[in-house]
């Protein structure tokens, strides 16, 4: 727990609910932080020492929700996702609730982006100290949602390596993490966009829970909203553009490959004739038609170098075409720029 006021500032850590409500209304803000939800008495005596609704702390515990704003008679609930990284890139919930004189966030489990809200109060800043429980709010839901700009950065240099391999040397291992980094920004998207239009209602909000000041300071994060799903939405994008270039990537490669058994193949063709026609052994006594080059002294000197010579020719003929050699590989360049 947090109070604080323009002058004064008292930060403890709260062994039992009870003491909770002597604590509000002592001093112009206070600020309840709860850390885990497997404790539903605990919860429920939150609930009744603040006087929360009963669906709102319902929807607290259930910590699959889509990111909202509901408003209450006493007080305001915002459900929003923050942004985790692990293993693989998640969310979890924050459950918000914004009143007169107090804030209480509910996480589903201890680590946080408030630290920077935190060292504003106790280091004293004016606006936040001096402000009431809506501009906390919005200090909150801000540090909520620039808690993704990290995440999303790790997302792009991620996409960077992976256009980098998959240009240089295209592998199933590359089209893998291609398709996590695509899920990753899925998870993402459907955190912020939401979470976009709750800013949006809280800024437009007439409610006596949020004063005009703050909402300047709303539509300032609304702003940062939107440049998340600008940023996500050219991220998948570019991702969807680097499958598209590894399926070039890969065509190009079979191209290569087909070109150059194609090549060797044609290479071999003529050979194989000369070699055909040369094997038939027809006697040159049964005719003079019949193969004389069979009693030629030279005749399989003469058949090899014919052979060689139709090979050398097609080679010559293929690098002067620009099938193969620098000029195939000066295409094979010009196709992966353009």
């Amino acid at each position: 727990m947090i109070a604080f006021g323009p002058d004064a500032v008292e930060e403890r850590d709260i062994e039992d609910v009870d003491d909770l409500r002597r604590w509000v209304g002592r001093h112009r803000v206070t600020w309840v932080d709860v850390a885990g939800l497997g404790d539903a008495a605990t919860l429920q005596a939150v609930g009744d020492a603040f006087g929360l609704h009963r669906l709102a702390l319902e929807d607290v515990v259930n910590v699959y929700q889509r990111p909202k704003i509901e408003p209450y008679a006493e007080h305001h609930f915002v459900v929003a996702r923050v942004a985790t990284v692990g293993e693989a890139i998640g969310t979890e919930q924050i459950s918000l609730f914004l009143g007169s004189d107090y804030v209480l966030t509910f996480q589903e489990r201890p680590g946080d982006d408030f630290d920077p809200v935190r060292e504003r109060i106790r280091s004293g800043r004016p606006t936040i100290r001096s402000s009431g429980p809506d501009y906390l709010a919005y200090a909150l839901i801000d540090a909520v949602v620039d808690g993704f700009f990290p995440v999303i950065e790790v997302l792009g240099d991620r996409l960077e390596r992976l256009e980098d391999d998959i240009v240089e040397r295209p592998s199933q291992a590359s089209v893998t993490e291609l398709h996590a980094v695509r899920h990753d920004l899925l998870v993402l998207r459907r955190a912020v966009w939401p979470q976009r239009e709750v800013v949006h209602a809280l800024s437009r909000d007439t409610t006596a829970h949020i004063a005009e000041e703050t909402r300047v300071f709303l539509r300032d994060c609304y702003d940062h909203a939107v440049q998340l799903l600008d940023l996500i939405e050219n991220y998948r994008d570019i991702a969807t553009s680097l499958h598209d270039l590894y399926l070039s990537s890969v065509n190009n490669r079979l191209s290569e490959v087909m070109t150059v058994l194609t090549l060797i193949a044609t290479i071999f063709i003529p050979l194989s004739f000369i070699a055909g026609v040369y094997g038939m052994n027809f006697s040159v006594e049964s005719s003079p038609l019949n193969m004389p080059e069979l009693r030629w002294y030279w005749g399989y000197p003469f058949a090899l170098a014919l052979m060689a010579a139709v090979a050398g020719g097609l080679t010559y003929y293929f690098r002067r075409r620009g099938w193969i050699g620098t000029g195939a590989s000066a295409r094979r360049r010009d196709r992966t720029r353009v």
